[in-house]
C-alpha cells in the first residue's frame, strides 16, 4: 500500500538506513539525504523497494537551504542527522550551532512545503538524564539535562554532543510551537541491534564490548538503558501516523547493570570469551538514572523485542558482515 512521501535526514546512519529500510517495507515513497555524492549508498539502493521509490539528495546542515528540494511534496519528515564529535575534534559553539541551524531550516522547508504535516525529531536519552538525579530514580519526559553539569562531568567525552543535542532538541519544539508546525520528538536510549551495510555502528560496537572483548568500553555499561533498532524505527513511524502525538517520547526497552549484563551474555554466548569482570568495580560517575517510556506505551504502542533479540540480531549481523 503506497502511503505518499516522507523525507529521512542523514540517510547513512545505523538509525536512519534502518528507517528508510522499513519504510520502503511499509509502502512508502522514501526522498533521503546524505552529505556527499562520493558515500557508498549501494545498501540504500540495493533494498527492496529502493529502485521504486528511494530517492537520495545531497544535503548538508551547514547549508540549511539544500534540504528544500528533498522535503518538497512530503507528507512528513523524520529528522535524524546530526554532527556526531565525541573526540571534540571542532568547539562545542561551533557544533551547537551547526546542529541548531540546520534543524531550524529543515523546519522552515517544511513550513515552506505546505505538504509536511509533521516532523518527528530523533533525540537522544543525552538530553534527559545528565542532570545530577541520583541513578536509582526513573525520569519521564519533564527531565531535561543540564548544561553546566555536562560541562562540569563531560569535558573530557561526550560534552559538545550532549549540549548540541539538548539544545538542538529545545529548539527545534520551540520552532514548532512558535510556527504552528506539529513536532514530535523521540528520546531513544542505546540503540542496538541489526544494521544496514557492512559497517558496525558505534553504538552496537559499544553495546556489544563483551562480546568483543573490549574492556575499554566497560565503564560505558555499568548502568544501561537499551532499545532494538527495529523498535526505535517503529516508534517514529507510529508517532508519524498517530494524530495525537505531542511534544517528547522516551523510547527503551530495558535497562539493565552491568553485572546483569554480563551474566546474561556469559550464558547466552558462551563461545565467546568474555573477560571476567572480577576486577571491573562499577563506576558510580558513570551511573544514571533510568528512564521510563510509559508515555509512549500510553499511546498504544508496543515494543517487539528484548535484549536477547537485540544481541541476537546484532551478533547473527556482525557474523553475516565478517565483524566476528
Amino acid at each position: 500500500m503506497e502511503k505518499g512521501s516522507v523525507c529521512v535526514t542523514g540517510g547513512t546512519g545505523f538509525l536512519a538506513s534502518w528507517m528508510v529500510k522499513r519504510l520502503l517495507e511499509e509502502g512508502y515513497y522514501v526522498n533521503t539525504t546524505i552529505r556527499s555524492s562520493n558515500a557508498d549508498v549501494s545498501y540504500l539502493t540495493d533494498l527492496p523497494g529502493a529502485y521504486e521509490r528511494l530517492k537520495i539528495f545531497e544535503a548538508d546542515l551547514n547549508k540549511p537551504e539544500t534540504f528544500d528540494t528533498p522535503i518538497k511534496g512530503c507528507i512528513g519528515v523524520f529528522h535524524v542527522a546530526h554532527p556526531i564529535d565525541f573526540e571534540g575534534k571542532e568547539p562545542e559553539q561551533v557544533q551547537t550551532e551547526r546542529a541548531i541551524k540546520g534543524s531550524l531550516g529543515i523546519l522552515q522547508a517544511c513550513v515552506d512545503s505546505k505538504t509536511v504535516k509533521k516532523v518527528v525529531y530523533t533525540s537522544s536519552a543525552s538530553t534527559v538524564i545528565f542532570n545530577g538525579k541520583k541513578h536509582t530514580e526513573v525520569l519521564d519526559e519533564e527531565s531535561w539535562s543540564d548544561i553546566d553539569f555536562i560541562h562540569t562531568h563531560f569535558k573530557e567525552f561526550g560534552a559538545p554532543y550532549f549540549v548540541s543535542k539538548t539544545l538542538t532538541e529545545k529548539a527545534t519544539l520551540k520552532f514548532g510551537e512558535e510556527n504552528g508546525l506539529d513536532v514530535v520528538t523521540i528520546i531513544p536510549t542505546y540503540i542496538h541491534g541489526p544494521f544496514v551495510g557492512s559497517r558496525c555502528p558505534g553504538s552496537v560496537r559499544a553495546s556489544m564490548a563483551m562480546i568483543f572483548g573490549d574492556t575499554t568500553k566497560y565503564d560505558m555499561l555499568t548502568k544501561t538503558d537499551f532499545v532494538h533498532v527495529d523498535d526505535v524505527v517503529r516508534a517514529h513511524i507510529y508517532l508519524l501516523e498517530y494524530p495525537h502525538a505531542k511534544g517528547r517520547y522516551i523510547c527503551s526497552k530495558v535497562g539493565v547493570t552491568f553485572t546483569e549484563l554480563y551474566e546474561l551474555l556469559s550464558a547466552r554466548y558462551p563461545e565467546y570469551k568474555i573477560p571476567n569482570i572480577n576486577s571491573f568495580k562499577d563506576d558510580e560517575k558513570m551511573k544514571f538514572p533510568g528512564v521510563s517510556s510509559r508515555k509512549l506505551l500510553s499511546t498504544g504502542f508496543q515494543f517487539k523485542y528484548g535484549l536477547e533479540e537485540m544481541f541476537d540480531d546484532a551478533i547473527s549481523c556482525c557474523k553475516q558482515h565478517n565483524i566476528l
